[in-house]
């Protein structure tokens, strides 16, 4: 997608606990009317829908604030069950930031979005990174996946693009919600690459079977 091309407002899903990075495909089920509805304009339009995640709340009751940067999807693949719910995937395509909310009839949110911090994630340019330089950097992340029993098959990723390789861990790992939005917003793959391996650090006993990774 070409930059002239993205829009200025967008459709968003609000969901806790998922986030998605430029370069990655991810599968949702979807269920709800008011996203059911969200996905029928989306399919008879551009099939672009904004991920972006709510901030905590205590209060059920309130519509939450959202965080200031999400990610662009298109919906590159789509399918309805015999229970009418639509099992599609999305594809990252930019992430963008959070102007306003628009007040729309529709029951599904809508955001006027910028996307001008983050053009270079339509780009194909390389990163100046090695594989042998993720490796050695998520040396520790493997151990924290492989514990919560995800196995890692390095020579596959090494197939793969590095932005492909580092933004697939990271939404994929056991970090927490704001741990993610701060990868998220990262400027670019190698300071989100320093910042996987700063959060890491931090990391010291694996919270999820509460053993030490070293």
């Amino acid at each position: 997608m070409k930059k002239e091309e993205l829009p200025k407002t967008i459709p968003i899903f609000p969901l806790s606990n998922f986030i998605i990075f430029p370069k990655t495909t991810v599968p949702l089920n979807i269920f709800e009317p008011r996203y059911i509805d969200m996905i029928n304009d989306s399919m008879k339009s551009n099939k672009l829908i904004g991920m972006i995640q709510p901030k905590k709340t205590n209060n059920a009751e309130a519509v939450p604030k959202l965080h200031d940067v999400g990610c662009l999807g298109k919906i590159t693949s789509f399918r309805e069950t015999e229970d009418n719910r639509f099992l599609i995937e999305i594809k990252g395509l930019i992430r963008f930031q959070n102007i306003k909310e628009i007040n729309t009839e529709n029951k599904y949110r809508t955001l006027e979005v910028g996307f001008s911090k983050f053009y270079d994630d339509l780009s194909g340019k390389k990163e100046d990174l090695k594989f042998t330089d993720l490796k050695l950097i998520f040396k520790d992340l493997k151990t924290l996946f492989e514990r919560r029993g995800f196995i890692i098959n390095w020579s596959a990723l090494e197939k793969q693009s590095l932005d492909e390789t580092i933004n697939a861990l990271a939404m994929a790992s056991p970090f927490s919600l704001e741990e993610k939005q701060v990868l998220l917003e990262a400027e670019n793959l190698d300071i989100r690459k320093d910042k996987i391996s700063q959060i890491l650090e931090t990391y010291t006993f694996d919270n999820f079977e509460n053993t030490t990774i070293q």
